[in-house]
């Protein structure tokens, strides 16, 4: 047997168990953030949320998929049907895909790439894609309408993320999400974390987030009041189902990556108690609580503020953070913190 798994079939048997588990971990994800989402909803605007179907409501978001599932898929008369169904079979897949690099820690990830944050980067520039497709082969003007503005809004936050990004990479020196956890090890806790020395950027990734998985308040592509709610408009059963099931798997996928970039993504907060997964996981969950409380509170920005606060504050914000990054990590001032790549860390 041992033998076996050492052959070429034997190692591509390997890689496609890791990737089933891997996607069954992804849904089973979504499925119960889904449900924590609508619950921190309800407590905010003090009512039950989902609360009959299962124990607490556990099995809602079951049903509701069940629901989706078993509905007739309709297809507008003069839509491209290739591209109809091909648009969410790319929203979901493309998120999958982003996850085989993300670590959980040092072993757990299905592949330690060197380039990891560019593979990274590069799905979610493709992301778009499914977006656009879908507005566009619905031969409707309200979802192609909508799949502009999401195009426009999704393109232009990736931008400042893309720059935040480049700021933890210059100060450790590295595109590999391991050695970027790695650096932030040092012996202090929490305080050894990136949050701290790029502490005003934090706030822009997490806000340029929101924006990226279109999230209230920045979920203009989908705002019913103005566009029908938005480029998935003409889809119903599955294919709208696969619609909201790659966005909450790029939700959680940003939550991940704030994660390992900015809060030591498997280590410890108190020096002392053992790293692992459950830090990298429980630290994601606090993050989608934020997202949760975000959609909950903040009342919704119009688009012309939307594209305002992309092009005008994060985007010099962020090109100036990597100007200042590089000049600190170069002369290694405030004790080499923004220079692991130099002292080792």
């Amino acid at each position: 047997m041992a033998d076996f798994f050492s052959t070429g079939l034997g190692i591509f048997v390997i890689i496609l168990a890791q990737s089933l588990l891997m996607a069954i971990y992804l849904l089973l994800t979504a499925y119960f953030i889904l449900y924590a989402d609508r619950k921190i909803w309800a407590a905010v605007q003090i009512r039950r949320g989902p609360n009959v179907v299962g124990v607490f409501g556990l099995l809602q978001s079951a049903a509701d998929m069940l629901k989706l599932v078993l509905k007739e898929i309709i297809v507008p008369a003069g839509a491209d049907r290739t591209v109809f169904f091909l648009a969410p079979l790319l929203a979901f897949s493309l998120p999958m895909a982003a996850w085989a690099v993300i670590p959980f820690n040092e072993t757990w990830l299905l592949a330690d790439l060197n380039v990891a944050i560019l593979y990274v980067l590069a799905i979610s520039s493709l992301e778009v894609y499914g977006v656009i497709m879908g507005g566009w082969a619905s031969n409707s003007k309200y979802p192609f309408l909508g799949s502009l503005r999401s195009a426009a809004q999704m393109i232009s936050y990736e931008v400042s993320i893309g720059f935040i990004v480049i700021g933890v990479v210059i100060s450790t020196g590295s595109l590999n999400f391991g050695q970027i956890v790695a650096a932030q090890d040092g012996g202090y806790g929490l305080f050894s974390w990136y949050w701290l020395p790029h502490f005003p950027m934090v706030f822009l990734f997490f806000i340029s987030g929101l924006a990226e998985t279109n999230r209230p308040p920045f979920d203009l592509p989908e705002a019913e009041s103005e566009l029908v709610a938005g480029y998935q408009v003409e889809y119903s059963s599955t294919p709208f189902l696969l619609f909201m099931a790659g966005e909450y798997i790029a939700m959680f996928l940003i939550c991940a990556l704030t994660t390992l970039l900015f809060f030591g993504g498997w280590l410890s907060p108190i020096p002392g108690l053992p790293d692992g997964a459950l830090w990298m996981v429980g630290k994601m969950l606090f993050l989608f609580f934020l997202f949760a409380m975000v959609k909950a509170i903040t009342p919704r920005y119009r688009y012309d503020q939307l594209m305002r606060l992309g092009w005008k504050v994060f985007l010099p914000m962020s090109l100036a953070w990597v100007v200042l990054v590089s000049f600190f990590a170069h002369f290694e001032l405030f004790g080499g913190a923004y220079a692991r790549w130099a002292v080792g860390g």
